[in-house]
């Protein structure tokens, strides 16, 4: 299964808006707070530049204003381009920075953002099951707030994969890091095990994280992901192309 990853900065966010649609104009009116309000903006246009790239149309307001990317019932992102698009997206923002995911349609996926950053032990204890624990008390500790981070992500990532979020115990679903395996564009494997109850039984994700300049970032989807591709863009998206195309870095 292939996974398309790609990222935006709010500097890449055009100052208008005249690429959001009726109603996603409707829903930012309706935004009080001004970093809401840039983080949904920061979203919307990642998502559809992936979207964008991912079905190989023109990059222009006019192609723009023809998809949504809305919620479900359950909170995932579900995207539309007169009519449902044919793609499973994934959202996440973090810092300024935001990710979306791209892969075909039909599939469980999640991803997610996390900065590197101090937290405390009760978060660990709160949050985290006995084996994660250990692996962090055990883990160098020049190397221990990316784990947290890791742990913590994958978590965010295998739950919005289950498509509940935080609605669910954090506890129950269980990262398993795979250090030894590194991909060409720097991705390392994971896996993480949701345990329901016994009647249901032990669920596995799979998936894929890499740590650079602060941020983690994680993958997972059933069936299992091959690494991510990263998507690029031209400097200034819609006044240089008319289309954009799928590179690997």
């Amino acid at each position: 299964m292939t996974a398309y990853w790609l990222e935006q900065r709010e500097a890449d966010v055009p100052t208008n808006n005249d690429w959001l649609n009726t109603n996603e104009s409707i829903c930012l009116d309706g935004m009080r707070f001004p970093k809401r309000r840039a983080d949904w903006r920061l979203g919307r246009w990642t998502a559809k530049c992936a979207l964008s790239i991912y079905l190989d149309v023109s990059a222009r307001p006019d192609v723009f204003r023809r998809m949504e990317i809305s919620a479900a019932s359950s909170g995932a992102p579900e995207a539309f381009f007169d009519g449902p698009a044919p793609v499973t997206i994934s959202l996440s923002h973090r810092a300024g920075v935001a990710a979306c995911v791209v892969e075909a349609p039909g599939v469980e996926l999640g991803c997610d953002l996390e900065s590197v950053e101090p937290r405390g032990d009760s978060f660990v204890a709160d949050y985290f099951t006995i084996e994660e624990q250990s692996l962090v008390a055990h883990a160098p500790a020049a190397d221990r707030l990316t784990l947290i981070a890791l742990l913590w992500s994958a978590k965010e990532s295998a739950l919005k994969a289950l498509r509940t979020g935080l609605r669910l115990d954090t506890r129950s679903v269980i990262v398993i890091p795979c250090a030894t395996s590194f991909d060409r564009y720097g991705w390392s494997q994971l896996r993480v095990r949701h345990v329901a109850d016994r009647s249901a039984g032990v669920r596995v994700f799979h998936g894929w994280w890499q740590s650079a300049d602060q941020i983690v970032r994680t993958v997972v989807s059933a069936p299992p992901p091959d690494a991510p591709i990263p998507l690029t863009t031209p400097a200034r998206f819609f006044d240089r192309v008319s289309h954009c195309e799928a590179t690997a870095r």
